[in-house]
């Protein structure tokens, strides 16, 4: 055991970034906020251990895992977003436009609103949905609507997607819709902002807005699904794909520059100031792009490569990738939580252990060297992100692999640089690469479409607990970072870690009954349906397709009414009794008699109900109740829950 700690110890470095990762999950996922003072003091203190080089690995460890759960606290008492107190209709907005994501059909624009608070310490910047047919919008404009606020929706039940967190740490104080749009002043022009919205309205393609812009909501919702289904829905987030594509191509281009130059060539290799200058242009394509977390990530890893080649150092290594990791985690630590933290690192991690340290055996015969490197790069960055796939969309794109052997060539060599050249070419005028771009696009849409008919395309995954997904995280890590000396050693014990994961997974049970935190829609689950008090609910939209997926019925089921007796619902189960009522009138007449009956264990009710007699059979807040009768609350005292008055 002494011999394999100390194996492990010579690898510290590169545990680190997943200690302080797990420790800022841990704060993230609290269901309540931990009392922690000074809390930005506290992880500056623990940081010191961390950094000392006499400090023994086994207290190392623990406090960079301590120091991931105070920077996540002390970070969330600095972010502090303003938020709104209640949801607001029928006001006027003001303000200068912040951002814009173009779209198809709607635009989102994202507003400094001015005058909701004009004592707020920060920027309250609302999000908007804006018709097409609005005034030309520029970033810098300063506008005013008449539209609705609502603030941002906490998860529907624990462990799932909490948008009032997400809001929260990306700064966006509450969304809505706007109409009536007055343009009061026009932007100052020259910024880069002023460039993206001037390049998307040149070119006019949505390929260019999702490819190159990184406008988010640029794809018809119906192709969106398409490349989901097939596998291949990465492309339009603007990431590691992208940047090794221009990358490339700008290195190329400067190394043939620079080839042809001897004065430079004779004192220095082509390929430095090749890379420099391409880094340059990297920077410039970040911006362009709207430097999502995927994109900043594939960024500062390029750059991490590129900076080794340039030193003599190995260029793709684990040290690298969490050299980025730590660089991503320290500007915003929630990045860990979201989605394109997850399924990008995990991929990159992947693909690195297999590459560098498993090494694969190649054939020789160089066509098969292509194929049996691409099957393998996708499989395995399948298998790495399979997990966070499953908790983010409870869906997995079976023909996945299929979809990338067969579909990202054509982006990769056909669509991608052909948008790029009719970006160019578009601003003298010349649409001709942008149209047979879009002409591949359809026929690529075409085997998308193909692929995603396939029998079982999609395969619902269950929903994974916090505990399950940590559990499967931590054999992930064992797998790559382990050493034990055998390759065989690492793959059995990940697999005793997913293999617990599976059961923990197996054995959770699902709720029976369901209600938001102000009980304004519930859900019943009767064997394997699920049956809501309305079949619609504006202010809730999420919660059906939560609700669903945690009773692994698929999203796309009609959302079925359940009947009321007068404005009651009783429901009956083996283990317990449960009375939800939703109007005034019928919670009058049958509140004291559901006090004295001793067979309602549970009273729900969309109005606040005090009394002394059944205190404790009435449930407050969004919760969810298990077979068991196990009452389990929807965590709602966090500071993303909370408006700071």
């Amino acid at each position: 055991m002494r011999d394999f700690l100390k194996n492990q110890f010579q690898n510290v470095f590169l545990w680190a970034p997943f200690l302080m990762a797990f420790g800022a999950a841990l704060y993230f996922g609290l269901d309540f906020e931990p009392w922690v003072p000074c809390a930005p003091l506290a992880a500056a203190v623990m940081l010191v251990p961390c950094l000392l080089r006499r400090t023994p690995n086994p207290v190392r460890a623990p406090c960079l895992f301590v120091f991931g759960f105070l920077y996540a606290a002390a970070f969330t008492q600095i972010f502090a977003t303003p938020q709104i107190s209640r949801n607001m209709r029928d006001i006027e907005i003001s303000g200068r436009v912040h951002a814009i994501d173009f779209g198809p059909e709607k635009s989102r624009i994202y507003v400094d609103a001015e005058n909701l608070n004009p004592n707020s310490a920060g920027k309250m910047i609302v999000r908007l949905s804006v018709e097409n047919d609005a005034p030309e919008i520029s970033v810098g404009d300063r506008v005013h609507a008449h539209g609705a606020l609502f603030r941002p929706a906490g998860a529907y039940a624990p462990g799932t997607f909490d948008f009032a967190r997400w809001a929260y740490f990306n700064g966006l104080t509450a969304t809505g819709y706007a109409s009536d749009i007055e343009i009061t002043s026009n932007a100052n022009a020259g910024t880069l902002a002023t460039l993206r919205s001037y390049l998307h309205k040149s070119v006019d393609s949505f390929l260019a807005d999702g490819l190159v812009l990184g406008y988010r909501q640029s794809v018809p919702e119906a192709d969106a699904e398409t490349w989901i289904a097939s596998g291949i829905g990465h492309v339009w987030s603007i990431s590691g794909f992208h940047m090794t594509l221009v990358s490339g191509w700008l290195f190329a281009i400067f190394y043939l520059i620079f080839r042809c130059i001897p004065f430079i060539t004779r004192r220095v290799p082509a390929r430095i100031p090749a890379m420099i200058l391409a880094l340059g242009g990297l920077v410039l394509y970040l911006f362009l792009s709207g430097t999502n977390i995927a994109t900043v990530r594939a960024f500062i890893m390029t750059a991490l490569v590129f900076a080794a080649v340039i030193l003599g150092r190995d260029a793709i290594s684990m040290r690298n990738i969490c050299m980025a990791f730590l660089a991503v985690f320290l500007l915003n630590p929630h990045y860990v939580m979201q989605a394109g933290f997850q399924l990008s690192f995990s991929a990159v991690f992947g693909l690195v252990w297999f590459w560098g340290t498993v090494k694969p055996k190649m054939p020789g015969n160089k066509i098969l060297k292509v194929i049996y490197s691409a099957v393998a790069t996708s499989l395995v960055a399948t298998i790495f992100t399979l997990p966070f796939v499953a908790v983010h969309f409870y869906a997995m794109p079976v023909y996945g692999l299929l979809g990338n052997l067969v579909l990202l060539p054509i982006f990769s060599f056909v669509i991608m640089p052909l948008v790029m050249l009719g970006i160019v070419f578009s601003l003298i005028g010349i649409r001709l690469p942008i149209d047979i771009a879009h002409t591949a696009y359809d026929l690529t849409l075409m085997l998308a479409n193909k692929i995603a008919g396939l029998p079982f395309a999609s395969l619902q995954m269950p929903h994974i607990s916090n505990m399950a997904l940590m559990i499967i995280i931590i054999g992930f890590v064992c797998l790559i970072l382990v050493r034990w000396g055998r390759l065989r050693t690492n793959i059995l014990i990940f697999c005793a870690f997913e293999f617990l994961g599976l059961v923990i997974i197996g054995l959770t049970p699902r709720p029976v009954f369901f209600a938001s935190p102000d009980h304004e829609l519930v859900a019943f689950r009767d064997g394997d349906k699920l049956e809501f008090n309305k079949s619609r609910a504006s202010n809730h939209f999420f919660a059906f397709d939560t609700w669903k997926q945690i009773s692994r019925i698929g999203a796309d089921t009609p959302n079925i009414r359940r009947k009321h007796n007068k404005g009651l619902y009783i429901f009956q189960t083996k283990n317990f009794r449960l009375a939800y009522i939703q109007k005034f009138v019928p919670l009058q007449k049958n509140i004291s008699k559901l006090c004295r009956d001793d067979r309602i264990d549970y009273i729900v009710s969309y109005f606040d109900v005090r009394s002394a007699h059944c205190d404790g059979k009435i449930l407050r807040g969004g919760v969810l109740v298990y077979p068991s009768g196990r009452v389990r609350h929807i965590p709602h005292l966090r500071p993303w829950h909370n408006p700071r008055r």
